[in-house]
């Protein structure tokens, strides 16, 4: 089977808003703002109308309360209409490719021939909730009947206990069933395969060097979008990258995750970051009927699972049996990109392709699958200096991947990423 899909699926163009990211306070752009965004960017470079679509995908890990359907609510706000249908997919870290590849489905299925897809997070916005104590006291508020009653439950009222938030973000990053943050997941790859701190610290500020030589260059100028906020600040650039991020510098980081052992620290991981990302896809025909110029093509998708506390591994697992069934190396590929959730995840997923063992008995293959050429890996740099709006990362590194090969004029890409609770998705493209 040369490809899991019958047919290829054609980009027609994609954009982004900055990735901002989230200091001390509520990020300026609510996540629908950012998809927006992104999406009349598009709309206004295709000679094709809101209305003139199919479906509105969104890949949301953290919608607000006011925008349980994201999805749907930002086609209304692109102007698509009552009819134009639009819905949200979370599939944790992976929800932007999720998106991709829904559509894809569909289209394959002949239900939709043209489909605006991406994904989007304002992480600064997640919310602080009340801890279980504090949701039972006002319980027993709501049932006090008598003036005395209501006196004796404030009575119960203790701040220190009751009052104590629970920050929703850490509490979505920390796996349900091995009870692990995902940065402990990498600290358990990084002994695994040896990884040092000054492999982790090297990685990540050779990212951050990569982002601000292509900011300098105008790698990301043909897939960003500015930001307006409401007292006129422009936003247009991503904000993450830092000059002073050099290995000495991250060196002196405490670790975050393992306190007493780890190695990884806020500065070798990926930034918490708001951004929005969306991609227009089209059938063939849609391509013939609306004479649509296209910038690449989705050729297969594969998905995997593995164990959470090993998360990492993801792009791995996705992306080898991808590669086998289409006949391809690492070595045929033009560009790579593996979403930086941390330097030491992206670190392991190098050696483990490079492991005979690992490439063995956790791949089934018979020799192992090979070095990825550094100077094809995240070549524009990647999360840890540009960030990780979880709902979006899946959708930048393929619009990102298609754009350097447009740029390059290369022929095929990698987009792989790892994702929260031990999954991992890939997608394999080319250039139009």
């Amino acid at each position: 089977m040369p490809s899991a899909l019958r047919e290829p699926i054609y980009v027609v163009d994609g954009a982004r808003t900055p990735f901002l990211k989230a200091k001390s306070a509520p990020g300026p752009f609510s996540a629908s703002d950012l998809a927006v965004a992104a999406g009349r960017a598009v709309l206004a470079r295709v000679p094709v109308a809101a209305t003139d679509l199919d479906e509105v995908i969104l890949g949301c890990a953290n919608p607000s309360p006011d925008e349980v359907n994201i999805g749907r609510y930002v086609a209304m706000r692109l102007g698509c209409g009552d009819r134009v249908t639009g819905w949200t997919v979370m599939r944790n870290c992976a929800s932007g490719m999720q998106a991709l590849d829904s559509a894809v489905n569909n289209m394959l299925a002949g239900r939709s021939e043209l489909v605006l897809a991406g994904g989007v997070d304002a992480l600064s916005r997640a919310p602080l909730l009340y801890n279980e104590k504090m949701v039972l006291w006002f319980a027993a508020l709501a049932g006090a009947k008598s003036t005395g009653q209501k006196l004796a439950t404030f009575a119960r009222l203790s701040p220190t206990a009751l009052l104590s938030p629970i920050i929703a973000l850490m509490k979505g990053l920390t796996d349900p069933k091995v009870g692990l943050l995902m940065g402990q997941t990498a600290e358990n790859l990084a002994f695994r395969f040896g990884i040092t701190r000054s492999d982790m610290d090297a990685f990540a500020a050779e990212s951050h060097r990569r982002v601000l030589a292509a900011q300098a260059d105008g790698h990301f100028s043909a897939e960003l979008t500015p930001l307006i906020d409401p007292r006129g600040t422009v936003y247009d650039h991503d904000d993450g990258a830092r000059s002073d991020s050099t290995p000495e510098r991250l060196a002196r980081l405490k670790p975050f995750f393992d306190k007493k052992y780890g190695n990884v620290t806020a500065g070798n991981s990926s930034q918490i970051t708001d951004g929005g990302v969306f991609l227009l896809l089209a059938t063939e025909r849609a391509v013939a009927r609306h004479g649509l110029p296209v910038i690449g093509k989705i050729v297969d998708t594969q998905w995997a699972g593995c164990d959470p506390a090993q998360m990492g591994l993801g792009p791995v697992y996705a992306a080898t049996p991808m590669l086998e069934r289409n006949a391809l190396g690492l070595a045929d590929l033009d560009c790579v990109e593996i979403n930086e959730a941390f330097a030491a995840q992206v670190l392991a997923c190098i050696a483990a392709w490079k492991d005979a063992t690992f490439c063995r008995d956790e791949l089934g293959l018979d020799a192992p699958l090979g070095a990825i050429d550094s100077n094809r890996l995240n070549v524009d740099g990647g999360a840890v200096a540009l960030g990780h709006p979880v709902g979006a990362s899946g959708a930048r590194i393929v619009l990102h991947a298609l754009e350097h090969l447009r740029r390059t004029g290369g022929k095929r890409a990698l987009a792989a990423i790892c994702i929260g609770g031990g999954q991992g998705g890939a997608m394999l493209l080319e250039a139009a």
